[in-house]
């Protein structure tokens, strides 16, 4: 009896053959990223769109009637984009698709960044009829590896900075400290002294470019305390006006109930001066200039990126011109030191680096918005402190005697300063005890009398150390030469028994702070 022949079964429909072409179609559009499908055929300015969705009209800013029945290769700003698509083409397989990043020019000819996606559909033979394409705006994640590239390339250069200014800081003391010497021994010689005088002033103009290039690395340390930006402002309000000059106007505008910041009053009038000049040289006819304050808060969830201000309470300064403005390309030098767009001998350079490493070291967010022939803006951001206005700190009275007979420890490890320190205190009477390191220091070796002074960088195990000699000597005074990295004034010592003197000092400033802290009672 033959086999009964089994009953075939209707193959199962797919569940893509059960959707409504319209409710794809639907999806499609409905995608949040831009999608276009093309013919197969590729002519010389690339594929013909056929199909594209609203994300791709708003990428390229086409209507929908413009596009279809074009060529996408019109929206692509490279030719070999076309020739890759065609060798693609010649072997496209399902499951292969061919990628890639470039630019895309929209309807009002601006680019943007896009990453795309070109991917083969076939039909029931298996052949290549159409080209699904997806594209994907990269506009912000340029931005953002564009501002990463930035702040390294800012931080890189910063360190440099910080270590070249730190050594001409030694060299600078040496020069500004003999010179000081030399003026008293050829004081009767008019003309000596005036020579003298050139090379002091010369000494002092590269001691403020080094103070700068500190502040730009953020190794320069601050007197920071807590003070109101309008106070500051109108302080210095005759002196903008003087610095602007017949330039232009500048107009103050200050928010009432303004909070406070902590900053370093002297640093930060060093930022308005900079901003305000930078404006004041790019005015033209009818120049104006406006300085601005007020109270700024950023909400939870406005900081989507990572590169925008964290939430919290802040003080805006703000500095507007209607100068030339600045391209984009100039942008993205602003802040680097020795970038400047002015001719040869009219500018440093540093004065934007000082204003972006300033604003930095108090926790501070600055950014500029320029356009070429409608002006710039600068916006300065400090954390908003609920503490009232600190007054200025007493300055040390000049004494009419320096000499003195106590016991000093100097510890510093460049030699040429150290034998400059060293002799000016050994002359003026002084017991010293001069080493390179902390380590060098053998106070059991001989019969030395005890240490009432030290001076000393205590960055790293310098505090340690001081510790150490204020618990043998609790009368111990300390000059701390540097307060990067050191917490200051120091909580173990009395305020009245320290003081802090960053590099490079004036042998004067620094007798007269060594016989002030000396004579403290106590």
């Amino acid at each position: 009896m033959p086999a009964a022949k089994k009953q075939s079964r209707p193959a199962r429909a797919r569940v893509t053959d059960r959707i409504p072409v319209a409710l794809l179609a639907a999806a499609l559009r409905a995608q949040s990223e831009g999608v276009f499908i093309a013919e197969r055929r590729a002519g010389p300015k690339g594929l013909k769109i056929l199909f594209v969705n609203h994300s791709f009209c708003a990428m390229t800013g086409h209507a929908e009637s413009d596009l279809v029945g074009q060529p996408h290769g019109l929206l692509h700003t490279e030719r070999a984009e076309l020739d890759r698509l065609r060798l693609w083409l010649t072997k496209a397989h399902p499951g292969e698709p061919l990628v890639g990043e470039g630019f895309l020019v929209r309807a009002d000819r601006s680019t943007i960044g896009v990453a795309w996606s070109y991917d083969p559909l076939c039909d029931a033979r298996g052949r290549v009829t159409h080209v699904v394409a997806t594209y994907r705006d990269q506009t912000e994640k340029r931005r953002l590896q564009e501002a990463l590239v930035h702040s390294q390339r800012l931080d890189a250069v910063g360190r440099l900075a910080g270590g070249v200014a730190h050594d001409f800081n030694n060299l600078i003391s040496v020069i500004n400290g003999y010179c000081e010497m030399l003026a008293a021994h050829v004081a009767m010689n008019p003309q000596a002294l005036r020579e003298v005088a050139e090379i002091h002033n010369a000494g002092r103009k590269a001691a403020a470019l080094t103070q700068q290039l500190l502040a730009f690395s953020r190794r320069q340390p601050l007197n920071s305390r807590v003070i109101n930006l309008n106070e500051l402002v109108q302080e210095n309000s005759e002196i903008l006006r003087r610095l602007v000059g017949q330039a232009g106007i500048i107009e103050l505008e200050l928010a009432e109930g303004l909070a406070n910041v902590r900053t370093d009053p002297a640093q930060f009038q060093q930022v308005l001066l900079n901003l305000v000049l930078n404006s004041r040289d790019a005015l033209r006819d009818r120049g104006r200039i406006v300085v601005r304050t007020a109270n700024y808060t950023v909400s939870q969830g406005q900081n989507r990126r990572t590169t925008d201000t964290p939430p919290g309470r802040y003080v805006a300064m703000t500095v507007a011109d209607n100068g030339t403005g600045m391209d984009a390309e100039t942008q993205k030098h602003l802040f680097e030191p020795f970038f400047t767009t002015k001719p040869a001998g009219k500018g440093t350079g540093l004065g934007l680096a000082l204003v972006y490493g300033v604003v930095q070291q108090c926790g501070g967010y600055v950014s500029a918005r320029s356009a070429v022939l409608v002006g710039s803006t600068f916006e300065v951001l400090l954390p908003a402190v609920n503490a009232p206005v600190e007054k200025p700190p007493p300055l040390i009275a000049s004494l009419p005697s320096m000499r003195g007979s106590e016991a000093v420890l100097l510890v510093e490890d460049d030699e040429v300063v150290r034998k400059m320190v060293a002799g000016i205190l050994t002359a003026d009477g002084y017991h010293v005890t001069a080493v390179s390191s902390f380590g060098d220091f053998k106070p059991e070796a001989g019969s030395l009398p005890p240490t009432q002074l030290l001076i000393a960088n205590l960055a790293g195990e310098g505090e340690k150390f001081a510790r150490g000699m204020h618990a043998r000597h609790p009368g111990l005074r300390v000059i701390c030469t540097s307060n990067y990295d050191v917490k200051f004034p120091l909580r173990w010592l009395p305020e009245s028994h320290q003081v802090c003197l960053n590099k490079p000092y004036a042998l004067s400033e620094l007798l007269r702070a060594v016989r002030a802290l000396l004579d403290v009672k106590g």
